[in-house]
């Protein structure tokens, strides 16, 4: 056994053979299969939806905040990874009373490296890590900003809710050229259609996740803010932390390109 240190100071005994992890993060568990772990996933969560390929061979475990621990149990894995903020600490305590636990705690891009760093020590994927993480810093380098734009960004409609600075939302925010109007704010608060439209924001992002905004809900929001301009936006590229960022910065610079040319939608 190996001891290491998770992202919360949390010391944990690791086997040194891990051929059998269990991931209940999704935008991790895809990190795993672009490092080459494929045969090694035992066990993911319903929300793991990428690669395309990832559902043959791994077993549904659950939802990221209600995991089936039976089900884990038959796995009986030699990791599991976790996250801070999607899952609970209850799960990550009861899970950790049986095997060892590795939880990640990402609030803007640099955590993101270290998370990928990490991980590859543990499973023995260094290189491809590194290498993983040097091309994403490249693309962050390319940066496309016409305009720093005020903005909001909403992830649930009814109350609507948006980020606050310490999130990884309001960092990739930061870095797509978008100043977060809401930045005073902490987490994920809610705001009224008056305080929305008090802020006077020159551009409302609807995210496409944990609330699916579409095409019908543009009229709603412009009807508090008529003067913005409201985009339907890929809420992966501002949410997940793993090796999707490589499409981040590539997805930024197109959305800037299309604010800059006055597309809305």
């Amino acid at each position: 056994m190996n001891a290491w240190v998770d992202m919360t100071g949390r010391v944990i005994l690791i086997p040194k053979n891990i051929n059998r992890i269990v991931s209940l993060v999704p935008s991790q568990t895809e990190l795993l299969y672009d490092l080459g772990l494929k045969d090694r996933i035992v066990g993911k969560t319903v929300f793991c939806i990428h690669p395309k390929d990832s559902h043959s061979g791994t077993e549904n475990v659950g939802g990221t905040k209600k995991v089936r621990f039976d089900k884990i149990d038959e796995l009986n894995p030699d990791l599991i990874i976790c996250n801070k903020e999607e899952n609970t600490p209850e799960i990550v305590e009861t899970l950790a009373a049986k095997y060892p636990v590795w939880v990640s705690d990402i609030k803007d891009l640099n955590d993101s490296m270290k998370m990928i760093e990490s991980l590859g020590n543990i499973l023995d994927t260094q290189s491809e890590s590194q290498l993983l993480i040097e091309q994403i810093k490249d693309s962050f380098k390319k940066a496309k900003i016409y305009k720093r734009h005020r903005t909001a960004y909403l992830i649930w409609r009814n109350p609507y809710m948006t980020v606050g600075h310490d999130t990884f939302i309001h960092n990739m925010l930061t870095k797509a050229g978008f100043d977060n109007v809401f930045s005073d704010l902490m987490r994920y608060p809610e705001i009224d259609p008056e305080t929305l439209a008090e802020f006077k924001p020159e551009v409302i992002l609807l995210s496409s996740e944990p609330y699916p905004f579409n095409e019908k809900h543009i009229e709603e929001i412009k009807s508090i803010v008529p003067s913005a301009k409201i985009i339907l936006v890929d809420g992966e590229m501002f949410s997940w932390y793993g090796s999707r960022l490589l499409n981040s910065q590539p997805y930024f610079n197109e959305l800037q390109r299309r604010i800059h040319r006055g597309i809305n939608t």
